[in-house]
This record gives structure tokens, C-alpha cells and sequence, in this order.
């Protein structure tokens, strides 16, 4: 005779598998959290600010 095994909890390890399989697939598709994206974005401003401040009276470029 085999194990016997509870079709429910059997379907939702099956499903729970799948879900992490397609999470994993997406993490490596679009890459960075929003965190990440979020901090970028800050540093990026920073430095502008900062090239901003810095410029000469008179420069045009």
C-alpha cells in the first residue's frame, strides 16, 4: 500500500510551487524593487541639485 495523501493540501503545494516558479520568472524579467527603482531616482535628483548649484553665472550649456 502507498502513503496516503490529502488531495487539498497536495493541490495547494502544487499551486504554492507554481506561484514561486512565476514569481522567481518576474523577479529576474523586471529586476529591481521599487525601493531600488525609488533610491535611483533620489541619487539622480541629488546630483542634479548638486551640478545645478554648482554652475556659473552666465553658463548657458
Amino acid at each position: 500500500m502507498g502513503e496516503i495523501v490529502s488531495l487539498g493540501k497536495a493541490r495547494k503545494a502544487k499551486a504554492l510551487a507554481e506561484r514561486r516558479e512565476t514569481a522567481a520568472e518576474n523577479r529576474v524579467r523586471f529586476g529591481r524593487t521599487k525601493a531600488e527603482r525609488t533610491a535611483q531616482s533620489a541619487e539622480a535628483d541629488r546630483t542634479e541639485r548638486r551640478l545645478e548649484g554648482h554652475r556659473r553665472e552666465g553658463d548657458e550649456s
